[in-house]
């Protein structure tokens, strides 16, 4: 774990495994994800977070997962199945905020809710810095209330509590004189208990389903997200968005209404399907107008109706085109790097002996794997990258990028490479900046530089110059290695290799790719008799209009 990007792979796969129960939590498993958690970003840490809803984790990973920030304990603190002395156990170390997302749960047992209540008095107290204007802190605990009001019908559901169904009913309960009888909140609990003697006993009652909606109205906000909604559920139907064409699971619409939401326009009789048990489930034509803000001409939603489909009419979604070769390939790239993260994280796992002591022989294969894993992931990313390309989804974000520094890091890690080969790699001393998004820079030198080195042979010598061509164009010119020089021109391109490289796709592939890239980057790579020139848009200072 000596690198970032060990620590964060430790990290994943010591939350998978303990958190799938494949191993235990041990404790210095536990401890060495308490002593990485500073060093992990907090996106990594919520992907973990997200990754182990629903996984049933142990209690101690609860535990470390709950005394982290409220964004990242939520999915663990909302879905996580402990016994009801694992949580009252560890309730007192939980911040206000995460104590606040249990109150929330149902399915928690009667013990663990009345320990939720003994809180009440510190978690619903205001600020300090409310409490420093003068304001004066209210007690928010209603203690008045001598009986519980009745649900309305629309508010159960099948893992809610039905207390209006206890055909023991409650007999109201006169206040107690002052300084006599019990405290008005015990007739509360009292009353809780009995509901769950009685629903252990007779079980629960699962409500009839709501008889379906035949039309509603609804309106949405800027970014067409639903906000509104009269004549149905609003729990279904709030939230989803009008641009949500192509999407195969869950609530959907139809391209029809996407594509007037991109384009600002009215629709009519586009297709929605909501999925669920509600009176909101079902097949829909809606029909909406968009709504503009009459004093500045701002876009600010739609207004719109939904009815249900007749019998002549369907209703159904439309199916979504076959993604394209370039998007296929995405996918598998995706279906690839997942599993080579994980044996690459094992591997380390091994090698650093942090599930217990390995002999000499394994972690010698474990390096052996993490390092070909390491390969096969860079191979990955340049799939990706040529799939990006191709369907047009490469983001780039423009900046100034200095070359040589660049340059000095990509030789520093060839230096293996460069001794296999027996050749070196000769920099230039002036340094020139270009215009450019800088991870996308990096992987056009390095891939570029690896190509012709794993092309070298003993004592060649690659040399890098760069100059500048005119005030918005920069070259930088790489000799090309003998090895190749019986390849004239584009020929070099097309390349099928059959020894060993520093790539897994060939030099033909790698060529092409760093081609590609640099038209991306509004450059351009010419190949020449005796070397390579790779030109870039030069930086430009907005003072004087200068390439720097």
């Amino acid at each position: 774990m000596t690198t970032p990007y060990g620590v964060h792979s430790a990290w994943r796969q010591l939350v998978d495994l303990i958190g799938r129960r494949r191993v235990p939590p041990a404790t210095r498993a536990m401890a060495t994800l308490r002593a990485i958690r500073g060093d992990v970003p907090p996106p990594v840490r919520a992907a973990s977070a997200r990754a182990l809803e629903f996984a049933n984790p142990p209690a101690p990973l609860v535990r470390l997962f709950a005394q982290d920030n409220i964004s990242i304990a939520v999915p663990v603190l909302r879905s996580a199945q402990l016994t009801s002395s694992e949580w009252i156990q560890l309730l007192p170390d939980l911040a206000p905020a995460a104590r606040s997302v249990l109150r929330n749960r149902r399915d928690l047992g009667p013990p663990v809710q009345r320990a939720l209540e003994s809180f009440g008095s510190v978690d619903f107290v205001l600020p300090d810095g409310v409490a420093e204007r003068g304001e004066a802190l209210t007690e928010v605990v209603d203690r008045s209330a001598g009986s519980i009001a009745e649900p309305s019908p629309d508010a159960h559901n099948p893992d809610m509590d039905h207390s209006d169904r206890i055909t023991a009913a409650a007999q109201p309960v006169a206040p107690p004189a002052e300084g006599d009888g019990p405290f008005e909140i015990a007739e509360v609990v009292a009353r809780i208990d009995a509901f769950w003697r009685h629903r252990e006993e007779t079980g629960p009652i699962v409500p009839s389903a709501p008889p379906p909606a035949e039309e509603f109205r609804f309106e949405t906000d800027e970014k067409g997200m639903i906000r509104w909604v009269d004549g149905v559920s609003r729990a279904p139907v709030i939230g989803l968005s009008l641009d949500l064409s192509g999407v195969t699971d869950g609530s959907q619409v139809d391209g029809v209404a996407a594509g007037a939401f991109r384009r600002r326009a009215g629709f009519s009789t586009a297709r929605m399907m909501i999925e669920g048990n509600s009176d909101a489930a079902g097949d829909w034509l809606i029909s909406a107008v968009p709504v503009f803000d009459p004093a500045n001409g701002r876009f600010t939603g739609y207004r719109g109706t939904a009815r249900r489909p007749r019998t002549d009419e369907r209703a159904e979604p439309m199916r979504a085109p076959t993604g394209s070769p370039a998007e296929s390939l995405r996918q598998l790239v995706h279906e690839l790097r997942t599993p080579t993260n994980a044996i690459a994280g094992f591997a380390e796992m091994i090698e650093t002996q942090m599930l217990g002591p390995v002999s000499d022989v394994y972690r010698q294969r474990a390096n052996v794997i993490r390092s070909e894993a390491r390969e096969l992931l860079g191979a990955i990313d340049d799939l990706d990258l040529a799939a990006r390309i191709e369907s047009d989804a490469l983001a780039l974000t423009p900046g100034q990028v200095a070359l040589r520094p660049l340059l000095v890091t990509i030789s520093d890690d060839l230096a293996q490479l460069l001794e296999l080969r027996g050749s070196m790699i000769a920099l230039p001393a002036e340094d020139i900046t270009v215009t450019g998004d800088r991870r996308a820079v990096e992987r056009l030198l390095s891939r570029l530089m690896a190509t012709l080195v794993s092309a070298s042979g003993l004592g060649e010598r690659i040399g890098v110059n760069m100059v500048t061509e005119s005030e918005r164009r920069v070259a930088v010119s790489i000799d090309r290695p003998k090895a190749l020089a019986d390849y004239p021109g584009d020929s070099v391109l097309g390349i099928d290799d059959e020894r060993e490289d520093s790539t897994l796709l060939g030099t033909g592939f790698a060529l092409r790719l760093s081609r590609n890239l640099a038209r991306e980057l509004g450059g351009s790579l010419v190949i020449g008799p005796a070397t390579l020139t790779l030109r870039l848009p030069a930086a430009v200072t907005s003072q004087v209009g200068q390439a720097i």
